[in-house]
């Protein structure tokens, strides 16, 4: 067990967990400060997306078109809504995936790294923007992530037979790639997919994508929602509803269920994110 702790995958869980405490710090107070009463539909949105975001599929498109097609949160509120209430959910699975799935150390503590540092860019320029550019920007990312979904069915998603590491031009690659996607992630642009896909085009496995993509949102989520707390630009009660309704989720997918067959599951996120991004640049447009 000591031995554990002294190795760099003992550092990254040790850090992780400083960074959980941060959070829950954090949000802890902003949460005491009102009386917010989640509702079975907000709590099942973080059930349901975070059981099939712990199996790969992305919780953050799908939350979306659920927060669009309801009138849970206002556009321009669903961004840090997103990134504050998922986290709870995303720190279980890291915790998780991390030691179930071998991957290079060096090469996952870098993504997590670059990922961050995009996050951390992003989340104050995001939290500042009007609605207006918000819709626009949502829903261009919307479709942006439907046709990463569809990428991923037909197969785009790497093998079962690549690498677990990333050296010389393509670590370079990577480490860019990840760096976009974490300032993406804070628009409301799930990394699941895109990053599965990023790391499959550099050869690696496409399970070692898993600790690599839930590792870097478990680590960048807190810092970006220190940003959407501190300028009030998210909605505190729907995003308590995720974190209650996403654990439980997160540990009945990872250590019950395991695997399942999402194929169809994947085809039915695509139809309902391109609907969902139809209705947020439609929005934009009758904000002009």
């Amino acid at each position: 067990m000591l031995n554990t702790l002294f190795t760099p995958l003992g550092g990254l869980l040790a850090s992780l967990g400083v960074f959980s405490a941060f959070y829950l710090t954090m949000w802890w107070s902003a949460v005491t400060k009102s009386t917010p009463r989640e509702t079975a539909l907000e709590m099942g949105t973080g059930f349901v997306t975070n059981f099939f975001d712990t199996l790969g599929i992305g919780s953050f498109a799908p939350t979306t078109a659920i927060f669009k097609f309801f009138k849970f949160v206002p556009d321009r509120l669903i961004p840090g809504t997103l990134n504050v209430g998922h986290t709870l959910p995303t720190i279980a699975q890291a915790f998780i995936y991390t030691t179930a799935i071998e991957v290079d150390p060096k090469t996952l503590i870098l993504m997590i790294a670059a990922a961050v540092l995009g996050a951390w860019l992003g989340a104050g320029i995001v939290a500042s923007w009007p609605k207006r550019n918000i819709q626009i920007g949502m829903g261009g990312a919307l479709l942006v992530a439907a046709g990463l979904f569809a990428w991923r069915n037909l197969g785009g998603s790497g093998t079962d037979t690549g690498t677990i590491d990333l050296q010389g031009l393509k670590l370079v690659l990577g480490l860019a790639g990840n760096f976009a996607l974490g300032a993406l992630m804070t628009l409301g642009i799930g990394m699941y997919a895109p990053c599965m896909i990023l790391v499959g085009l550099l050869g690696m496995n496409a399970a070692a994508a898993f600790p690599i993509m839930m590792g870097s949102c478990a680590f960048l989520m807190p810092v970006s929602s220190k940003k959407f707390v501190e300028k009030d630009a998210y909605s505190l009660r729907p995003a308590l509803a995720l974190a209650i309704g996403g654990v439980p989720a997160v540990l009945i997918a990872a250590l019950i269920v395991k695997s399942m067959d999402i194929y169809y599951v994947r085809w039915l996120v695509v139809f309902v994110v391109i609907i969902a991004a139809t209705m947020m640049l439609r929005s934009a447009a009758k904000n002009e």
